[in-house]
């Protein structure tokens, strides 16, 4: 789901892009030089361009937020940090060494109770 709004979002900023670069400028220097475009429905032209760029912009609005919604939460680890702490929990973790107790004998004196007499 995630690429695919990336997708969409990608294809409305390109139409977009040209949607903006068709227009007619409405004030500046370029704007005295189209005067001559006022012939043959142009107004129509012109308000479907302004319709067309203000859609874009809330598609790509509501597909940025679908996109932020449908991203995965765990964070992304790389190789190393996954190494790291593997190399911290092996460090950390008390190792299942066998521990060996020697059995020691005592004396037979020392064992038995002395007899009073």
């Amino acid at each position: 789901m995630y690429t695919l709004c990336i997708v969409l979002v990608l294809l409305a900023s390109v139409i977009m892009v040209l949607a903006v670069l068709v227009q007619n400028p409405k004030s500046g220097m370029a704007s005295n030089f189209g005067a001559s475009n006022q012939v043959m429905g142009v107004r129509q032209t012109t308000d479907f361009l302004e319709k067309l760029t203000w859609g874009t912009a809330v598609a790509i609005f509501v597909l940025s937020l679908c996109a932020t919604l449908a991203m995965d939460n765990k964070p992304a680890q790389s190789p190393v940090a996954a190494e790291a702490a593997a190399l911290v929990e092996e460090m950390t973790t008390p190792a299942e060494a066998e521990v060996v107790v020697p059995q020691v004998e005592a004396p037979a004196e020392a064992a038995a109770p002395a007899q009073a007499e």
